[in-house]
C-alpha cells in the first residue's frame, strides 16, 4: 500500500481533502508522519497548543509533557500531556502505516466524539492511500484480465464483507468481454445494466451514443445483480462520454455502512478504473491493428521490401523468402545490396535515393540474387513510408516474378511456331495426297493385272503389293493426322476405348520404332461409353510419346484396359527411368516439363488432365527411380 504521508506530500488534491476533513471537527486533531513532524492540524489543535501555524513543526516542540512513545503499526495509545496553555489533556495516538493521528480529549462539550473523529481521520488516510494503490496496480496492467483482477482486489479491500462484480464490455457492441464476481449473481443479470439517472450525470456519461437495450437508466431503487443482497449501488465506467462497463456493490442484510461515502468512494474508483480500460482497449486494437497489417504484408501473394532511410532492409515478407530462398535471419538488418548483384546496386540506391527525396518513381525492373546462385528477374513499384510527423522513414518496394511471365512469353512463341508447323504439315499433307493417291490406284491396277497374267513374275506380284499398302498407309496416316489437327467437337458420342486406342498406336508407331521399344497390349472386355474421341485420342498419343520419350532402347511399353466400379480402366506403364517425388509433384502442372529446350513445352499432361477431369474422370501417376512409370486413368461408364 502507498505511504499516505507521501500522498498528502505529492498530491494536492488528497491534501486538501484532509484539510476539509480537519476543518470539520471540533476537537483539537493533528496528523504527523512517523518523526512526530506535524502534516496538518486543525484550529482547535493551535489553540491548545498556543502556537500558529504548527504544520512543519515537530510536535514535541509545540506540546511540553513526558516523552511520547510512538505506538507499532496498527496500535492506539494514550498519553497524558500539559499544554503550554496550562492545560492537563490526554491524547490518542494511533498509528497507521507511516502515518500518526493524534486527537486530544477532555477539552470540548464534544469530548465524547473525538475517538469516533480520530477513527474517521485514520480511516479517510487508508482509504486515500487504498484508491490512489489501485490505480498505480490499474495503470500497470497489461492486459485486461490483469486489469481486471486489480480492480476486484481493490474493491475488495475498500468494501469488505459487500457482494460485488466488475463488469467491461466493448464500447461499440456492448458485448461483455470481461467479468469478476463475488457472490452469487442472478439468472440473465449479468448482461443487463441498471443505472441511476443520477449516477450517469455525474459520470459525465453519453446516453445519446448507446442504442442497446442491455443499459437501463432509472430513477428508482436498482434492481439487484445477486442473491442474498438487500440493497445495491453501481457505478459505470466512463472515459471521454464511452460506456466501458460497471462497478456494482451490494449489501447483505444486517451491514451497516454510510451508502453516501460508499457511493463517493466507488465513483473515485470507477473514474479511474475506466480510464484505463479505456487506454487497455485503445492498446489492445492498436496491437490488432498492427498485427493484422503486418500478417497482410507477410502473406501477400506479392513480394514486398521496405528499406528505411540507411536503406537496409526491415521488412522481407514470405513471398520474398520463398523466391529468394534467403531465411528472413540472414537479410533483415542488411543493406540493401546484398540482395542484389553488384552490377544493379548502383541503380537499386539511386532509384531508393530518389523515392526518399520525394520524387516520383515509376515501376522498374531489376535483378535479385538467389541463395543458390541464380539471378532473378523482377519488377517493382516504389512509395515512400511516412511517419507520424510527415518525415520519409523509408521505402515500400512491392513486386512480381517475372520469371514465370518470360516463360509464358517464351512458350507462347514456341506455340505459335508449332501452330504454324501445323498450317505448314496441313498443306504438305494435301501435296502427299493427290500423288499418293495416283500412285495407290495405279498400284493396285497393276497388282490386279499382274495377278491376272500367268506369265507374271511371282516377285513383281509381291512388289505391287507392298507398294498398295505402303501407298495406303500413307493415306491412311495422313487422313489420321488430319483428322487430329481438326479442332475436336465438343459433343459426346459412343466411343469404344480399344478402336481409340489402336488410333492413337498408329499415330505412335514411328516414336516407337525410333526409340526401340516395344508395345504389349493387354485389352480386357470394356463396354462402350459415351466420350470425346478426338480428345481421348489426344489423351493416349501424349501418354505413348511420352513413354516412348522415357524408355531406353530395348525397353517396353504395356497398354492395358478393363473395367472396376463401373469405371474403365486404362494403364500406360514403361519401363523407364521413372521420377523423384519432386517432378511426380508437379507433373500436371503447366509448362513444366523435365525435357532440355526446345525438346518439350509442358503442355501434354497438363492437357491429358483437363481431358480426363472433363471427362468426369481421375488420372493417377505411378512411379519411382529406376522402377518405370505407369498412368492410370479412371472414365465412367455412361452410356
Amino acid at each position: 500500500m502507498s505511504d499516505p504521508v507521501k500522498i498528502l506530500r505529492d498530491q494536492p488534491v488528497a491534501h486538501d481533502a484532509f484539510q476539509a476533513f480537519f476543518d470539520m471537527v471540533d476537537a483539537p486533531a493533528a496528523l504527523c508522519d512517523a518523526e512526530f513532524t506535524v502534516l496538518m492540524a486543525n484550529g482547535s489543535f493551535e489553540v491548545l497548543c498556543g502556537v500558529r501555524g504548527v504544520a512543519g513543526h515537530s510536535l514535541l516542540q509545540v506540546l511540553s509533557g513526558p516523552s511520547l512513545i510512538l505506538p507499532e503499526e496498527g496500535r492506539t495509545i494514550e498519553a497524558e500531556v500539559i499544554c503550554k496553555t496550562s492545560q492537563r489533556v490526554t491524547l490518542t495516538i494511533s498509528r497507521r502505516g507511516q502515518t500518526v493521528a493524534v486527537v486530544a480529549r477532555g477539552l470540548s462539550p464534544a469530548a465524547d466524539s473525538l475517538e469516533a473523529a480520530g477513527r474517521a481521520l485514520v480511516e479517510q488516510a487508508r482509504l486515500e492511500s487504498h484508491l490512489l494503490e489501485v490505480g498505480r496496480q490499474v495503470a500497470s496492467a497489461t492486459s485486461e484480465e490483469d486489469l481486471v483482477a486489480s480492480v476486484a482486489r481493490g474493491v475488495k479491500g475498500l468494501f469488505p464483507g459487500r457482494a460485488f462484480s466488475v463488469r467491461i464490455v466493448d464500447p461499440r457492441t456492448m458485448a461483455l468481454t470481461s467479468l469478476y464476481a463475488e457472490g452469487k449473481l442472478r439468472d440473465g443479470e449479468r448482461d443487463i445494466f441498471n443505472l441511476r439517472r443520477s449516477m450517469a450525470e455525474k459520470t459525465h456519461l453519453n446516453l445519446a451514443s448507446i442504442r442497446s437495450q442491455k443499459l437501463v437508466i432509472s430513477t428508482g431503487e436498482l434492481p439487484l445483480l445477486f442473491h442474498g443482497t438487500v440493497r445495491g449501488i453501481a457505478t459505470p465506467l466512463v472515459a471521454s462520454g464511452q460506456f466501458f462497463g460497471a462497478l456494482n456493490v451490494e449489501y447483505p442484510a444486517g451491514l451497516s455502512a454510510d451508502f453516501v461515502a460508499d457511493e463517493r468512494v466507488l465513483i473515485q474508483l470507477a473514474n479511474q478504473v475506466a480510464v484505463a480500460v479505456r487506454n487497455a482497449k485503445l492498446i489492445d486494437e492498436l496491437t490488432f491493428v498492427r498485427k493484422y497489417l503486418e500478417e497482410l504484408i507477410e502473406h501477400a501473394n506479392a513480394l514486398i521490401l521496405v528499406v528505411n532511410r540507411d536503406n537496409e532492409i526491415v521488412v522481407f515478407n514470405r513471398s520474398l523468402v520463398a523466391l529468394t530462398g534467403f531465411e528472413k535471419t540472414k537479410v533483415l538488418g542488411r543493406p540493401v545490396s546484398t540482395i542484389v548483384p553488384e552490377e544493379e546496386s548502383l541503380k537499386v540506391l539511386r532509384v531508393l535515393a530518389a523515392s526518399m527525396s520525394g520524387q516520383n518513381a515509376s515501376s522498374f525492373e531489376l535483378l535479385l540474387n538467389g541463395s543458390d546462385g541464380r539471378e532473378i528477374k523482377v519488377t517493382v513499384a516504389l512509395s515512400t513510408v511516412i511517419s507520424q510527423t510527415g518525415e520519409v522513414e523509408g521505402v515500400m518496394a512491392i513486386g512480381q516474378d517475372l520469371t514465370k511471365t518470360l516463360e509464358l512469353e517464351r512458350r507462347i512463341v514456341q506455340a505459335e511456331k508449332l501452330a504454324s508447323l501445323g498450317q505448314l504439315a496441313a498443306s504438305v499433307v494435301h501435296e502427299i495426297n493427290n500423288p499418293m493417291t495416283a500412285v495407290a490406284t495405279y498400284a493396285d491396277a497393276l497388282l490386279k493385272r499382274s495377278m491376272m497374267s500367268p506369265t507374271a513374275d511371282p516377285g513383281d506380284v509381291e512388289k505391287y503389293r507392298r507398294i498398295v499398302d505402303n501407298s495406303d498407309r500413307v493415306l491412311r496416316f495422313t487422313r489420321d493426322l488430319v483428322s487430329y489437327a481438326r479442332p475436336a467437337k465438343d459433343k459426346p458420342e459412343s466411343v469404344d476405348i480399344h478402336q481409340v486406342l489402336e488410333r492413337a498406336i498408329g499415330f505412335c508407331e514411328h516414336v516407337m520404332v525410333k526409340h526401340g521399344v516395344t508395345l504389349e497390349k493387354n485389352f480386357g472386355p470394356v463396354p462402350s461409353f459415351l466420350g470425346v474421341r478426338q480428345n481421348l485420342v489426344q489423351v493416349f498419343v501424349n501418354l505413348i510419346t511420352n513413354a516412348c520419350h522415357a524408355t531406353p532402347p530395348g525397353g517396353k511399353i504395356s497398354i492395358s484396359t478393363s473395367t472396376s466400379n463401373d469405371m474403365v480402366v486404362i494403364e500406360v506403364r514403361d519401363t523407364g527411368n521413372g521420377m523423384s517425388d519432386d517432378v511426380r509433384r508437379r507433373i500436371f502442372e503447366p509448362f513444366f516439363t523435365t525435357k532440355p529446350d526446345g525438346k518439350g513445352t509442358g503442355l501434354g499432361l497438363s492437357i491429358v488432365h483437363g481431358v480426363v477431369e472433363n471427362h468426369g474422370g481421375t488420372i493417377e501417376v505411378n512411379s519411382a527411380l529406376g522402377q518405370g512409370t505407369g498412368f492410370v486413368m479412371k472414365l465412367p461408364i455412361v452410356r
